[in-house]
Parts: structure tokens; sequence; C-alpha cells
């Protein structure tokens, strides 16, 4: 939906407004927020707003467990479901400063 609706604001300058609950950090969602891309970025969690009460968030967090309160009630990116290492946690591993290891075989 969102490639077929960018060309109806190409005449009129119109605006294009995305909103959601993280949902890990794939998806579409994840991608247009984190990139550098120029987006005005708006986050409001649940404990922000003054119309949901303070014991439905704390029923909600038992319900769903910390992670998925933080990341639906939060709006917290948290690492995808059934991942086995955090994004951070790979890159903090990369290094552009190590020379890479070359092996010359020979070949009979």
């Amino acid at each position: 939906m969102y490639h077929a609706l960018r060309p109806m604001l190409a005449v009129g300058g119109g605006a294009l407004w995305l909103m959601s609950t993280p949902n890990g950090k794939t998806g579409f969602f994840y991608r247009e927020w984190a990139s550098e891309r120029p987006w005005l970025c708006i986050q409001a969690t649940a404990e922000e707003c003054p119309r949901i009460p303070e014991d439905f968030l704390d029923e909600e967090r038992a319900t769903l467990g910390e992670e998925l309160f933080r990341q639906e009630y939060g709006c917290e990116f948290l690492v995808g479901e059934g991942a086995l290492f955090d994004e951070a946690q790979i890159r903090a591993c990369l290094s552009d400063s190590v020379e890479p290891l070359v092996l010359e075989l020979e070949i009979p």
C-alpha cells in the first residue's frame, strides 16, 4: 500500500503518515523508523497516555510478559521472535581494523 500511495503525493504535496507498534527489528516499519530518511518520528508509550489506566497496563504486563509488553505498549523495537542473537551483539563483534586472514593453498 505504501508504494501505491506515494505517487498520489506528487501533485498535491500531501503528507504520508505511518502508524504502528513495533514488531521486532524487521519489516518495513522498522526499516523506515531506523533509516536516515527525513521522517518525523514520534513515539508515545501507553504509560504516557492518561486514558489508559495503570491497572490495565499492570494486567497486560503480567499476561504478555515483559518483552512483548515492552514492544506493544512501550514502543520498543526488540529482537524478533526466534532470533538467536541481538543485532547489537553481532555488530559489536565486527571490526574493520582487523586484517583478513588469507590462506594460500598449493594445488598439486
